[in-house]
């Protein structure tokens, strides 16, 4: 809005400025009075010639001059009157009045509205334009960003683009660049450690664990340190200490949480128990097959043949979808299990498997676009 009135403003003192000359009277020509001063003058300078109060050469430069006035005077006199008539003066307004903001206004609709952001080449990463590849756009962020390395809203759009390309210790350079430049938040933080995990190969390492700590001490809730941080406890052998961590979260979850159904998946990758009565991605009701008894043995495997047995599950969840793909939440859990299991070939296929079942449901295939996005499977 105050855009729109600075416009006007603008407008109405561009139409000011050309009409105020119209509006102001015709000075009146004064070439008359003036020539019959001159004429007095001359007639007093012979008189005082005459009475001896000034010389020859005086009296001859002092009629020089008045009389070059003189001459003056009377051209002004006989030039005609260049004033306007007032049906003139009316025209030139109506015309100022409606040429100008036409004018304004074409200029208007030829560059577009001034509502519309910019699209500079950082922002268009995520949404590639014009036949551009993510590539290509990545490469002209590069260029921006090697021309203006403080530019913090550049470091911000990259790095999860790097995540994204498998450019991992980009990644990290970028979500490190990015907290320098724009300032520390556990958003932030978690990003950061994230990344490092990335670059580790899902191992969390002593930077990132702090990063995670660094995170949860700006926000207590936030689910992606909470969750890594308890991958650590696992990795470090201490699984009780991983199955409190994820059991606290699962406790705080909101109702909608995204994430809950993938972190029950991890507990019941390590505990091999139901979570609060919703089986884990591993552990799936209604899988043919998986009965208790086969999830409570998973306590007394090794780790292959724990996995061996979750691979089992998931294919048998898999095969039931296959006959009967009605089952809107028994996809959404085959993919998170692939994710779980690191195979994310698998778990695209699976989604695009999902929306050929379900196609005739757009409610159930927004739920799952909404999980593939948040998995980071598109593309």
């Amino acid at each position: 809005m105050t855009l729109w009135i600075i416009f006007a403003v603008m407008t109405a003192a561009a139409v000011f400025a050309v009409l105020w000359p119209l509006g102001r009277k015709p000075r009146a020509a004064s070439g008359g009075s003036d020539r019959l001063v001159y004429q007095d003058q001359l007639q007093e300078i012979g008189r005082d010639r005459a009475a001896g109060l000034i010389g020859e050469t005086e009296a001859e430069s002092a009629r020089v001059e008045i009389s070059r006035r003189l001459l003056t005077a009377a051209a002004a006199e006989m030039a005609p009157a260049a004033a306007l008539t007032i049906r003139q003066r009316r025209a030139a307004a109506i015309a100022v009045i409606v040429i100008v903001p036409t004018v304004a206004v074409g200029f208007y609709l030829k560059l577009g509205s001034p509502n519309i952001p910019g699209q500079p080449a950082l922002v268009r990463v995520k949404t590639p334009q014009g036949g551009q590849s993510i590539p290509q756009l990545v490469s002209q962020v590069e260029a921006h960003l090697a021309r203006n390395p403080n530019d913090g809203a550049g470091w911000e759009v990259i790095a999860p683009v790097y995540l994204r390309l498998g450019r991992f210790d980009d990644a990290v350079v970028a979500r490190q660049r990015s907290i320098a430049l724009n300032g520390d938040t556990a958003t932030r933080e978690s990003d950061l450690g994230e990344a490092l995990v990335a670059a580790a190969n899902g191992t969390v390492t002593d930077a990132a664990k702090l990063a995670f700590q660094h995170a949860l001490a700006g926000d207590q809730e936030d689910a992606k340190a909470r969750y890594f941080l308890g991958l650590a406890d696992e990795q470090d052998g201490n699984r009780d200490a991983a199955a409190a961590k994820w059991r606290a979260m699962l406790n705080d979850a909101p109702r909608d949480a995204p994430w809950a159904d993938f972190v029950r998946a991890a507990l019941a990758r390590i505990s091999g128990q139901t979570v609060s009565g919703q089986p884990g991605a591993g552990a799936s009701a209604g899988a043919s097959g998986s009965g208790v008894g086969d999830v409570a043995a998973a306590d007394n495997m090794n780790d292959a043949q724990r996995s061996a047995m979750i691979r089992g599950m998931v294919q048998r969840l898999a095969d039931r979808l296959r006959s009967d793909g009605s089952d809107v939440d028994g996809w959404l859990r085959l993919v998170r299990a692939y994710i779980v299991l690191g195979d994310r070939d698998k778990a695209k296929d699976a989604a695009a498997d999902a929306r050929r079942a379900l196609q005739s449901h757009p409610d159930a295939i927004k739920q799952l676009d909404g999980l593939v996005k948040g998995l980071g499977l598109e593309g």
